[in-house]
């Protein structure tokens, strides 16, 4: 019985909280020869008709009741304490009618001898049983006979079971029983209250999707109107303006037009119609140095007018204005823990596989594990020092049971939450010590590390070498093979699979996404995706898409359909600053839905970004220094961010 168990630990944990040893050793001792089973009537049963009755032994099964009406000794248990004693009348019939069919009257006489008197006492017709060991056929004498039946025999079985089950299932349940099923109750219904918060995120999130798509069907409606308006006055200014040119007796030799956009601002959902079959390149120039922009227009064959899309990736919103954090509102939160366990600026945190637990690692080499929900047991709780900074964790994918941490020394542990220990202690090669990030397979029992040489630079990139791609096998825990990468590769800077595992996607330094076959170790395809080198990398929920983040603040949404295509684009420059990213390497987070992309900082507060949407985006609250890490809950509206102020804050979104 799971809440029996569970009182006996919460009794135990009592006794050595306050010190009673010897209380503590005469718990254990009667827990050892537990007479009552733990209340389970299986074993009860077995005990009383496999074991007792059986193997003749009386007086172990006369103490068997005798525990049985001290346990329902209370004024209030009188009607089950006649029962019990009816019962036990039946039970020790039954235990001489089985020494008689078994010939051993001789285990008749010595169960009268030890507890004749005590059976006379109580009456209940025992006078007639002392004659039975004399009865030559008992089982035909009238007094005796119904119970050498076997409908009385299943009768008395029946009996036994159901009042056990009645008294052990709930009718008389001690209060110290009912804390674990009251415990489980109240997590069901935080569970509860938590689907139904990530449903209505998901309902407020369509719910800013469709208000987008009017703002937009608006604005397209008021540019049509614009269009037509300008086009108007164009015609008659040319009119007027040919009537003027052959009015006059000079002719003037004019050179061609050139048409520049220059500081104009553009707006980033501009839709322009063009004539069908015509496919126009545009080349965007700014004259501030500070602004970068790249502009892609497509235009198809069908239909009369097709529209052409300009995606931009600088620091503008919908509006064309320029939007920095300060610009976007504070992120509504429904509560925030803060966890202070730490002594050194955070480098990474990450959600378990269930969310239930929190890793958190800073440069000092600890990690602590920890939770953020007090209903949460907190015996996974610990703290592994690692003796070198901590570069890279993740989860085991399938369970909370394992975590992998990849250090700056070049070390792999493998901590067991569970056993709270290290099961296993790996080593990349001395050439490439720098484990930069580790991903588990979401399907198989394998992961890949991702580890750098040293290079001759000051910052956090410029001192990474050359890339090394390693499967390990979580079984064996050893090296299955290294993943190609040509000669001298740059270094790979993060890590992601997709769904099945079947494909893996690697960031490097050279601005380049490679894409891995799995199963064949092989590498399928690349693209140069940034100017500078990538720093984190995230397969899109949908799997048709991939995000990649610059050190160059530039966030990027590939299609894996059409590769080399950009979906969405933001310009982070303004919180991954060149500064920030000497003491860490920034990365970014996507919500369960996908909708959300959470960003690090060099500054005190975040950004979250809404994927593919027109809503402005919304700002955490501060931290006292910049934003390391995020990542967000597997299932809820929840995001954890890890800071150089050595604090790590969860908050969940209202």
């Amino acid at each position: 019985m799971e809440n029996m168990q569970y009182a006996e630990e919460l009794v135990r944990e009592f006794l050595v909280f306050r010190g009673f040893t010897n209380t503590l050793q005469a718990f254990d001792s009667e827990l050892s020869t537990d007479i009552g089973k733990g209340f389970q009537v299986d074993k009860i049963m077995d005990l009383i008709f496999s074991v007792y009755v059986p193997k003749f032994q009386a007086e172990k099964l006369v103490g068997l009741f005798s525990f049985f009406k001290q346990c329902l000794s209370s004024s209030s248990e009188t009607v089950l304490l006649t029962t019990l004693s009816k019962l036990e009348v039946s039970i020790l019939r039954y235990y001489v009618v089985s020494a008689i069919q078994s010939g051993r009257r001789d285990k008749v006489l010595e169960f009268f001898g030890m507890n004749g008197n005590d059976l006379l006492r109580r009456g209940q017709d025992w006078a007639a049983w002392f004659a039975i060991p004399y009865v030559k056929k008992p089982n035909s004498d009238p007094e005796f006979r119904i119970y050498f039946s076997k409908e009385w025999y299943e009768a008395l079985r029946l009996s036994v079971r159901n009042f056990f089950s009645e008294i052990f299932n709930g009718t008389r349940m001690p209060a110290l029983l009912k804390i674990n099923s009251e415990k489980t109750t109240v997590n069901r219904l935080k569970k509860d209250i938590k689907q139904l918060n990530l449903k209505l995120s998901e309902l407020q999130a369509l719910l800013e999707e469709k208000d987008g798509q009017l703002w937009q069907l608006r604005s397209n409606a008021s540019s049509l109107v614009d269009a037509s308006t300008e086009e108007t006055k164009s015609s008659s200014s040319v009119v007027y303006e040919e009537n003027r040119l052959i009015s006059k007796d000079t002719r003037e030799t004019c050179p061609p037009a050139t048409f520049q956009i220059g500081e104009a601002e553009v707006n980033q959902d501009w839709i322009v119609a063009v004539p069908a079959g015509i496919r126009p390149e545009i080349n965007i120039s700014k004259s501030d140095p500070n602004l970068s922009s790249q502009s892609s227009l497509r235009a198809g064959d069908g239909g009369t007018a097709d529209t052409i899309q300009l995606f931009q990736d600088g620091p503008y919103n919908e509006n064309g204005r320029e939007s920095h954090v300060e610009d976007f509102p504070e992120v509504k939160v429904d509560f925030q823990e803060t966890f202070l366990g730490h002594t050194s600026p955070i480098t990474r945190c990450r959600f378990s596989a269930s969310g239930n637990n929190i890793a958190s690692a800073s440069e000092d080499g600890t990690v602590r594990i920890w939770t953020y929900d007090s209903s949460t047991p907190a015996s996974r709780n610990a703290t592994i020092y690692c003796g070198a900074k901590i570069l890279s964790l993740d989860w085991e994918c399938k369970s909370d049971r394992l975590l992998l941490i990849g250090t700056a020394d070049g070390g792999i542990k493998a901590w067991n939450v569970d056993a709270k220990r290290v099961v296993c202690d790996l080593n990349t090669s001395e050439a490439f010590p720098s484990v930069l990030d580790i991903k588990c397979s979401p399907v198989e029992p394998i992961f890949v590390s991702a580890a750098a040489s040293k290079g001759h630079g000051s910052s956090h990139l410029d001192s990474l070498g050359f890339a090394s791609l390693t499967v390990w096998n979580m079984k064996t825990w050893k090296a299955m093979t290294v993943l190609p990468l040509g000669k001298d590769p740059p270094a790979i800077t993060s890590l992601s699979f997709n769904h099945n595992g079947k494909i893996l996607a690697a960031a490097a330094t050279d601005g380049m996404i490679h894409m891995f076959d799995m199963s064949a170790g092989l590498q399928i395809t690349g693209w140069p995706a940034h100017d500078s080198a990538i720093s984190s990398i995230l397969f899109g929920p949908d799997e048709t898409s991939i995000f990649s983040l610059g050190v160059d603040g530039k966030v990027l949404e590939w299609s894996l359909q059409n590769q080399g295509q950009i979906l969405w684009s933001r310009n982070c420059s303004r919180f991954c600053d060149p500064e920030s990213s000497k003491i860490c390497r920034h990365e970014m987070a996507l919500d369960a839905n996908g909708r959300r992309l959470l960003v690090t900082s060099g500054l005190v507060r975040a950004p979250i970004y809404q994927v593919r949407g027109h809503a402005i985006g919304l700002r955490t609250l501060p931290h006292s220094a910049a934003i390391t890490t995020v990542d967000w809950h597997p299932t809820l509206p929840l995001f954890v961010t890890g800071s150089a102020d050595n604090s790590v804050r969860v908050t969940s979104m209202s």
